[in-house]
């Protein structure tokens, strides 16, 4: 059949990562949702194969010259792939977008507001029009140039750098010094310039604490060190720098993140007084829209900003037309359920889940037509109320003559598909196969599909109710007054499984991870305090380069080069434990320092990655790779997986307990080498949980956990409740942010914020049991928690 008028995308021989050879059929213009256990291969399917296929081909049509110029993904192991349209990715990137990026700048709807603002705002008497760039804290032109646009500045004063004026200098006054030979050369050379630095800082004259604390001054002397007598002493020239000159430089330029965090203690970070935190200049700030400051309206949650837009006075073509435009971006992402948001809410301070929601609402304005969309776990982070808003969106793409694909473990999402591709049955190297394609009610026959026995599980039959745990103790926070909390009181009880549920923007993380975070950790030394050790388990990145790995961050490598130090043939070559590092010279391939891959520039095309030549692969240079361990190299034993290690290692205690540790949190099939930058944030974030269950302590412990079921197939949830549960059982308190109500279910204890998000949430609306909270009038939660419950 002609590829043109063929209605199905069609794969064939798809090997990449675990995948068997797949093959498989799938309709254009219809939702498709790919599923399996996590690590089955689906995204493999769905990213790795289709979408990268579709990149390449696009990339086929790009000049050579301009090819160069784009970093590209790698030709994936497929066969053929015919019936492919053009294909746009929306997945949840794991990198940490810049300060300066933010709602208004990931949507574009920051350019559309500056526009209105140049063409349309309101001007003073005789000002000058402004270009829209003016508008912008990013650009020179519109940057307030005391704090360059970033509207707070970092400052310090004589209480932080000397904290006991009782102290004189000799006795380290100066906090903010630096510790070592370098602080005693600053010290010396203050004794060279006259100063006495035996008297308590305080009864120095206040010119001469002035001075040494913040002279921009760099005066340079001969210093005579006073050292031991057997010890040669010459003088050598020195040069002064004040504690504030090192603490800002050592903030802005250090690339040790230790040395920042510790300069950072010594500065208070305050709105810039120029702007007063608006980060723009005073021309910009003079123009108004509807009576309002630009920096006003970004600052007001985008429902507010489309109120102001819709009843705004008529002033002129232009002012109709851009007022539109904003509105009709605007609308997208409030259907989204992120109305809630601000123009100006920075993009690190948004979940992966958002951020993806709101470069999804950008595509919905771009029209796009004749496209396949492929999107990553769209419900991450969704409340089920929020699920359905998405359901509408993922429709109109469709309807629009767009064909979508999306990975997703969310059942509500599952039942919505057109056609559903499940894969498994299990991870790694035990999936890899497509055991079913069509629609979803055909995979109710497929007796060995993880999904199936979720997706059509017997509601007559639920799993019986655990018994609610009795709390001992709790944490009480009372008065809670940040981002869209006002004050809040709140009661944490202790030695149960807590659930803190809500929309999206009500307020849960910031009442578990910053305020509860807060409360527990400035009491943890106190006497008598219940919680002795405080655990957040986060789903930051394990590590930011190839070089981090699953084996790096657990402590396991050091176990196993230990193991290949103490081998007879280590031993009789005098190596040591760095020798098995492929992050250091010595063992490591030189070719590619231990990366294991070369890149390879080809004339007119673009660079591309190759496993290197000289060691295949490896990271090891040959003569390391002649030393093994029970028949194995290193090498070898990186690439094993959890499951596989778990048995070769099974006689060694120390790497044992750290596998066993991941086996029983569901990631067996990971290999022990597998680099960070190929970790999904859930599976990073279970990677910490493992780490912190090998180490288990007595101590009464308080683990925070946020959407710890976010990427999990509902069997690999139950899998992860184990776990969590048996903290519990142990002595210990487990505190999650969840959206999924079968978590929620099983719960001791729910608190339940809302009503809705941003301005409209922050507010507790019940808490109880869960069966409590199920019956709450006004909880967007209640009815759906009450479904989960069969009540």
């Amino acid at each position: 059949m002609h590829q043109s008028t063929d209605p199905y995308v069609r794969v064939r021989g798809a090997r990449e990562h675990n995948l068997r050879g797949v093959d498989v059929d799938i309709p254009r213009d219809a939702l498709t949702v790919f599923t399996g256990v996590s690590g089955s291969g689906k995204s493999s399917l769905a990213f790795g194969t289709l979408y990268a296929e579709a990149q390449r081909r696009y990339f086929e049509s790009v000049a050579p010259y301009a090819r160069r110029l784009i970093h590209q993904i790698g030709a994936p192991k497929v066969d053929s792939v015919t019936g492919l349209p053009p294909a746009v990715s929306l997945e949840q990137r794991r990198s940490t977008p810049g300060s300066r990026s933010s709602v208004g700048t990931v949507t574009l709807l920051s350019n559309s507001l500056r526009m209105l603002y140049s063409r349309a705002g309101a001007y003073p008497p005789g000002a000058e029009r402004l270009d829209s760039d003016a508008f912008s804290p990013n650009t020179a032109a519109g940057a307030c140039p005391s704090c360059h646009g970033i509207g707070r500045i970092h400052r310090t004063d004589e209480q932080l750098l000397v904290p006991d004026p009782d102290l004189s200098i000799r006795q380290g006054a100066i906090a903010a010094w630096p510790g070592a030979w370098q602080g005693k050369n600053l010290r010396d050379i203050l004794e060279a310039l006259g100063h006495d630095v035996d008297a308590p800082w305080r009864e120095l004259p206040a010119r001469d604490r002035e001075w040494i604390l913040f002279t921009e001054e760099q005066p340079v002397v001969t210093v005579h060190p006073v050292r031991e007598a057997e010890r040669i002493q010459r003088p050598y020239q020195g040069t002064y720098m004040s504690a504030h000159r090192y603490v800002m430089r050592t903030f802005a330029d250090s690339k040790s993140a230790s040395l920042r965090a510790r300069a950072e203690k010594f500065l208070t970070d305050s709105p810039c007084p120029v702007c007063e935190g608006r980060r723009l200049r005073p021309e910009a700030l003079a123009v108004t829209f509807a009576g309002r400051t630009i920096a006003e309206l970004a600052a007001a949650p985008l429902t507010e900003l489309d109120g102001v837009l819709a009843s705004a006075p008529p002033g002129g073509e232009a002012a109709r037309v851009l007022a539109e435009d904003l509105r009709a971006r605007i609308a997208p992402v409030t259907e989204l359920g992120l109305g809630y948001l601000s123009l100006d809410r920075t993009a690190p301070s948004l979940s992966a889940g958002e951020l993806q929601r709101l470069r999804l609402a950008t595509q919905l304005k771009s029209g796009l037509f004749g496209v396949v969309y492929v999107l990553d776990e769209p419900s991450a982070g969704l409340h089920p109320a929020d699920t359905e808003a998405l359901l509408t969106v993922l429709d109109r793409l469709k309807a629009a003559g767009n064909t979508v694909f999306v990975v997703e473990h969310d059942l509500d999402v599952v039942r919505h598909a057109d056609w559903l591709v499940d894969v498994g049955p299990l991870a790694g190297e035990h999936g890899g196969r497509v055991l079913h394609s069509g629609p979803p009610a055909g995979l109710a026959e497929v007796a060995e599909s993880a999904t199936a026995r979720h997706l059509f599980a017997s509601p007559e039959s639920p799993e019986p109710p655990r018994p609610v745990r009795e709390a001992r103790g709790a944490v009480r926070l009372s008065g809670v007054d940040r981002h869209n909390l006002r004050g809040v009181t709140a009661e944490f009880p202790l030695g149960v499984f807590t659930a803190v549920t809500g929309v999206s923007g009500s307020g849960k993380s910031t009442l578990v991870g910053q305020a509860l975070a807060g409360e527990v950790a400035g009491r943890l030394a106190e006497p008598g305090f219940p919680v002795r050790r405080l655990v957040e388990v986060d789903q930051k990145p394990i590590g930011r380069t190839p070089r981090s790995n699953l084996a790096t961050y657990t402590g396991l490598f050091d176990v196993v080069r230990r193991l290949f130090t103490a081998s007879e043939e280590a031993r009789a070559r005098g190596w040591k434990a760095g020798r098995f590092s492929f992050n250091v010279p010595g063992g490591r391939c030189e070719t590619c320092q231990g990366e294991g891959f070369v890149s390879v520039e080809l004339l007119f095309l673009p660079s591309t990655y190759a496993p290197c030549p000289q060691c295949g692969g490896a990271r090891y240079n040959a003569e390391t790779l002649q030393v093994r361990y029970e028949g194995l190299t290193i090498a070898e034993v990186l690439s094993l997986t959890v499951e596989a290690a778990a048995v070769f290692f099974a006689q060694v205690p120390a790497a044992a307990r750290s596998l066993r540790a991941l086996e029983d949190i569901g990631l067996g099939y990971l290999r022990l080498g597998q680099p960070a930058t190929e970790l999904s944030g859930g599976e990073a974030q279970r990677i910490k949980l493992a780490t912190e269950l090998q180490r288990l302590r007595r101590d009464h412990t308080l683990y925070l956990l946020d959407e710890p079921t976010t990427g999990l197939h509902p069997a690999d949830v139950r899998v992860l409740l184990r776990q969590l549960h048996g903290l519990v059982e142990a002595g210990h308190s487990v505190v999650v942010v969840e959206h999924d109500m079968d978590v929620v279910a099983g719960a001791d204890w729910v608190i339940d914020l809302g009503p809705g998000g941003g301005a409209e949430g922050g507010r507790v609306v019940a808490s109880g049991t869960p069966s409590e909270v199920a019956r709450t009038p006004g909880s967007r939660t209640a009815g759906y928690l009450a479904r989960a419950l069969g009540v």
